[in-house]
């Protein structure tokens, strides 16, 4: 008979794009359409996320196999790390060196170096995991402030919480996506997208 740990492990490399997350399942999140301002017009919309989504997943295959060993680790959907790695760096095509423009944050997930210490190089396994712990810990926070709160309620708030703690946004008491969804609502969309083709 063969050991429990090992079947899993079996499983997980016969199945690598399985569902393994302890946050509830992405695809059933509900993300309304994502509305355009003057601001906001040209990167946004729900045809504009799906477009980018489509030309991040070519890049972002360089990274699947890190991804989904985090993702296995930390109990969390590949595909949401995927999405943040694609909202936040378009899967390293907006940095010079691992930063964006402002020399402010760095990586693919993007961490602010006000807020962190980075571990390792922008594009490694270790910056995915330390981001991705970062995201873990967001998410536990809210569920533990809104225990009455739904899943995708948490898991929605976690994603935003996860932005604030980035040091991308002002995290507010009651729901840090009060007074703007937009992040979460393209986070989970490309999650996914990116669900559908193998994360």
């Amino acid at each position: 008979m063969i050991p429990a740990l090992l079947l899993l492990g079996l499983m997980a490399l016969v199945a690598p794009s399985m569902s393994y997350s302890c946050y509830g399942d992405i695809r059933a999140l509900q993300a309304p359409t994502i509305s355009c301002t003057a601001v906001r017009a040209p990167d946004c919309g729900l045809a504009m996320v799906q477009r980018t989504a489509e030309a991040d997943v070519v890049r972002l295959r360089k990274y699947e196999v890190p991804i989904k060993r985090v993702a296995r680790n930390l109990c969390l959907d590949p595909a949401l790390i995927a999405a943040i790695i694609s909202q936040e760096s378009r899967a390293g095509l907006l940095l010079e060196n691992g930063w964006d423009q402002g020399r402010q944050k760095y990586g693919l997930m993007q961490i602010g170096r006000q807020q962190h210490q980075p571990f390792g190089m922008w594009d490694s396994e270790e910056h995915i995991n330390q981001c991705s712990t970062i995201l873990v810990l967001a998410i536990n926070e809210v569920r533990a402030r809104h225990p009455s709160w739904t899943w995708d309620q948490q898991l929605r708030g976690g994603i935003c919480n996860y932005r604030a703690k980035m040091g991308n946004f002002q995290v507010y008491e009651e729901d840090p996506c009060d007074r703007d969804n937009y992040y979460v609502n393209s986070v989970i969309r490309r999650a996914q997208y990116f669900k559908t083709h193998g994360f």
